[in-house]
């Protein structure tokens, strides 16, 4: 029987394909505006992924932040708040705190962020069963990355490719895994190492590429694997081999591997006996008491 997360992970080509198609003219961050862009969990990498997408575009000083920590005595232009549920405690409570122009991502049309923001992308053919998050995250983050101008005919390609390729028991089996990433793509590395936790209880890492020598590669050894999104700097494979670990690296857009990364958990997930749909401790939105 198929789960919801596998069903999800396998239609991120077409979701990305319709978010490249409808990307609204005016509610996303306008050229020139400083802008916070905030979320939790998932939320929160991808915000980090577009905040340095956005600032390499040249349009416009961009932070990310978890909306617990966002410091909005600062002076921003607007606030962008990501979040599937629409319904978590934090991005609310941040709304509700602030006169700054803000936009909100979500997925669902019927929830309290809804008259929170004062504009708001509902991707609701996005949104997902399962509690883990895939294509949502990965969905927002392709309108985004097109409202900057990007071209995503390559990544969704290789998301294609992605979704095709076998899943070694290397990956299935190894002990730990180490998620790389470089500009952009840090946030992808974190978001790919919180999915191994979620979805299968995975002991895994994440770091910018140049400080995984820093320290972190001591790690590195047989049945460990370090995983880079994107470009590895020159000599890092050679430094990783040398340990004994295993290097995976392609020529994949980033986001793009991130979806192989997300079909390694669930791999994973079922060699452990667990369900990727119900992930321990975990429920759809973080909603806390008052």
């Amino acid at each position: 029987m198929t789960t919801h997360t596998e069903t999800e992970i396998a239609s991120q080509p077409g979701c990305w394909q319709r978010a490249v198609s409808e990307v609204p003219a005016d509610a996303l961050p306008q050229p020139g505006e400083r802008v916070a862009v905030i979320g939790c969990g998932t939320s929160w990498f991808i915000a980090m992924a577009y905040a340095t997408l956005r600032e390499q575009a040249g349009l416009g000083e961009t932070d990310a932040f978890a909306a617990s920590e966002a410091p909005l005595n600062r002076k921003y232009d607007r606030i962008l708040a990501l979040s599937r549920s629409g319904t978590t405690t934090e991005v609310l409570e941040l709304l509700r705190g602030t006169s700054i122009k803000s936009t909100a991502i979500t997925a669902d049309p019927n929830t309290p962020i809804m008259e929170l923001a004062d504009q708001v992308v509902v991707l609701d053919y996005a949104d997902e069963k399962s509690v883990v998050q895939t294509r949502f995250a990965t969905t927002q983050l392709a309108m985004l990355r097109a409202s900057l101008g990007f071209s995503l005919d390559q990544a969704i390609a290789d998301a294609s490719d992605a979704l095709a390729v076998p899943i070694s028991d290397d990956l299935v089996n190894a002990e730990q895994f180490s998620f790389l990433g470089s500009g952009w793509s840090v946030g992808l590395a974190q978001e790919a190492a919180l999915k191994m936790r979620e979805a299968s209880r995975s002991w895994t890492e994440a770091y910018p590429a140049m400080e995984y020598r820093h320290g972190p590669i001591s790690i590195a050894g047989p049945n460990r694997v370090t995983w880079m999104l994107g470009t590895a700097p020159e000599g890092l494979r050679e430094q990783v081999e040398a340990t004994g670990g295993t290097f995976v690296e392609s020529s994949r857009d980033p986001m793009a591997e991130l979806v192989l990364a997300q079909r390694v958990s669930v791999a994973r997930a079922f060699a452990r006996g667990l369900n990727p749909d119900e992930p321990l401790h975990l429920t759809r939105s973080v909603i806390l008491s008052p």
